[in-house]
């Protein structure tokens, strides 16, 4: 995302462009940038261009990234709501875990890709 963050050009970035500059396989890029796709955060105008934002970069959050992958975050698995644990009621750790994903999810909700952009 900070590949095509980075690319201002109307005709974007090129995969080929990213996997080069983040030193990684278009095979491992492939399905990275299918799940960007189908989370609505990036596009290609046609089959010889690049890849561009769906919207700007400050309005895109290191949240819907991450969720563009897995769903929430859940530091532990017992914070997930599926989950079936035996000591979920008497858990004496249950509330700190809660209240650090929460401080890591208001994190990643509050800084957006155009903060990353800058950052490096």
């Amino acid at each position: 995302m900070i590949e095509i963050a980075k690319h201002t050009s109307e005709n974007g970035v090129l995969q080929k462009d990213i996997a080069v500059n983040q030193s990684i396989s278009l095979k491992y890029l492939d399905p990275i940038l299918n799940s960007l796709k189908v989370a609505n955060l990036i596009k290609k105008k046609s089959h010889k261009e690049g890849y561009i934002l769906v919207k700007p970069a400050t309005e895109i959050t290191i949240f819907e990234i991450h969720n563009a992958f897995e769903p929430g975050i859940r530091i532990m698995d017992c914070l997930d709501i599926n989950n079936d644990c035996s000591i979920d009621t008497k858990c004496d750790v249950k509330g700190f875990w809660c209240e650090l994903n929460t401080l890591i999810s208001d994190k990643f909700k509050s800084v957006t890709l155009s903060e990353l952009v800058h950052i490096n």
